[in-house]
C-alpha cells in the first residue's frame, strides 16, 4: 500500500468520527494558539519598550541627584562644566516641576522644565515654529516658554500659539515656539509640557540648584568611560556620600530588558507547550481506542496480503494528520487572538513566522510521538487473533 492510500484510508477515519476527531485536535489547536499568542506579546511588548528606550538614546547617560538641600545638588555651573570632562559632547541640565497653566476658561496642571539651550541638540527635541530658548533668556531670566503641540491645542485650539501669552501659577508667559510632535516616552508625554529657561524655572519653581543632567557622549563606545568619570567627579563633588546620585545608562537598561524578555517569552511559550503534550496524550489515547476498535479490520487487511509497514503507516498518517489539522487550526487562531489583543488592548502583539513554525513543526512531531504506540501495537497485530475479535 503506499502513501496515497494511507492518506485516503486516514481522512476516510477522520471524517467518520468528526466530533471526536475534533475533539482530538483540541489540545494541538489550544496549543499551538497558546504558544503563538503568548509569545507573541511577550516580543510585541518587549519592541515597545525597547523602542522607547532607544528613543532616549543610547549615546546618553541620565545623572539624577538624589536627597534634600543645596549639599546634594548640582549649581547651574557645576552642571555645565560636567562637559569638559573627556568623551562628553554635550550636557543639558534640567529643573522638572508642575504649574498651574490657565488661557481664557482653560485652566489646568502642566508638567513644566527649564531647560537651556544645549536640549534642542541633547534631546534632538526641536521646534517647528517660532525660536528655541537662547543663552539671552537664562542669562535675564526671561519669561518665555516653549509649548508642546497636546498643550498648545488644549489651551490654544488650532490658533497658532507663538507670540502669545499664558498665565503659570498667575505669571505671564509669552509663547516663543511650538515644539514639534515627539510623542509619549516611558514616563509621560512629551507633547503635553512647556520649556522655559532654567534660570527663570530655578526662581519660578523655587528649586534649589540642578538635580536631572543629560549627558551626552561623542562616541557610544565610550559610554563606559565617561560614566567612569562622571562618577569620579561626582563622588568629588559630594564626598563619596551614600545613595547621593545616580547614572542611568539606556543601554544597560536595553541589554538587560532584551535577557529578560527572551527568558520570559520561552518560559510562557514552555508553559504553552504542555498543551501541546497535553493534546499528544489526547491523540494517543483516541488512536488505542481505534486500534481496539478496528481490530478485527486490521486483521483482515493483514491476511490478504497487507504487511506490518502498511498497517503502521495507515496509523502514524492518521495521528500525523489530526496533529497537522489541530495545528493548522491553531494557527489561524493564533493569528486571530494576536489581531484582537492589538486592536482591542493597549498591549502590542508581534507575530514572528519561526515561532510559528516551530510551533506547527512541534505539533507534528507530536502526532509521530504519540502516534507511534498505538501505531505499532496494531501493526504488531497477529491475524488470527485479530480476525476472531468480535
Amino acid at each position: 500500500m503506499n502513501l496515497l492510500q494511507s492518506i485516503k484510508m486516514a481522512w476516510k477515519s477522520i471524517a467518520g468520527a468528526k466530533i471526536r476527531s475534533f475533539l482530538t485536535m483540541l489540545g494541538i489547536i489550544i496549543g499551538v494558539s497558546s504558544v503563538i499568542t503568548l509569545v507573541s506579546v511577550g516580543q510585541g511588548t518587549t519592541s515597545q519598550i525597547t523602542d522607547q528606550l532607544e528613543g532616549l538614546g543610547t549615546d546618553l547617560l541620565t545623572v539624577n541627584i538624589m536627597g534634600r538641600g543645596s549639599a546634594t545638588s548640582l549649581s547651574f555651573e557645576e552642571a555645565m562644566a560636567l562637559g569638559d570632562l573627556d568623551g562628553v559632547k554635550a550636557v543639558s541640565p534640567v529643573i522638572s516641576g508642575s504649574v498651574t497653566a490657565k488661557k481664557g476658561t482653560t485652566n489646568d496642571t502642566l508638567s513644566i522644565e527649564g531647560i537651556a539651550p544645549s536640549y534642542e541638540e541633547v534631546q534632538d527635541f526641536h521646534v517647528q515654529a517660532g525660536r528655541y530658548i537662547i543663552d539671552m533668556d537664562n542669562e535675564f531670566r526671561m519669561k518665555v516658554a516653549l509649548i508642546g503641540t497636546e498643550a498648545a491645542s488644549t489651551y490654544f485650539g488650532t490658533d497658532n500659539p507663538v507670540g502669545q501669552t499664558i498665565q503659570l501659577n498667575g505669571s505671564r508667559f509669552i509663547i516663543v515656539g511650538l515644539l514639534e510632535s515627539k510623542g509619549s516616552s516611558l514616563t509621560a508625554s512629551n507633547d503635553n509640557k512647556l520649556l522655559i529657561p532654567i534660570a527663570t524655572a530655578e526662581r519660578f519653581l523655587q528649586s534649589r540648584g540642578v538635580r536631572s543632567i543629560t549627558v551626552q557622549v561623542q562616541d557610544t563606545k565610550e559610554i563606559d568611560t565617561v560614566k567612569t568619570s562622571l562618577e569620579a567627579d561626582l563622588d568629588k563633588k559630594f564626598q563619596n556620600a551614600d545613595n547621593a546620585y545616580s547614572i542611568f545608562n539606556s543601554q544597560e537598561m536595553l541589554d538587560t530588558l532584551n535577557s529578560t524578555t527572551q527568558m520570559l517569552s520561552l518560559a510562557l511559550g514552555g508553559i504553552a507547550g504542555i498543551s501541546l503534550l497535553v493534546g499528544g496524550i489526547g491523540i494517543m489515547n483516541i488512536m488505542l481506542v481505534s486500534v481496539s476498535e478496528r481490530t478485527r479490520e486490521i486483521g483482515v487487511r493483514k491476511a490478504i496480503g497487507a504487511k506490518k509497514r502498511d498497517i503502521l503507516m495507515q496509523f502514524m498518517v492518521e495521528s500525523t494528520a489530526l496533529s497537522g489539522f489541530g495545528g493548522l487550526i491553531g494557527i489561524a487562531l493564533g493569528y486571530g487572538a494576536c489581531a484582537l489583543i492589538g486592536h482591542y488592548s493597549a498591549l502590542t502583539t508581534t507575530v514572528s513566522f519561526p515561532i510559528v513554525l516551530i510551533a506547527f513543526g512541534f505539533s507534528l512531531f507530536i502526532g509521530v510521538v504519540f502516534g507511534m504506540i498505538p501505531a505499532n501495537k496494531a501493526a504488531k497485530l497477529r491475524p488470527i487473533y485479530a480476525l476472531r475479535t468480535e
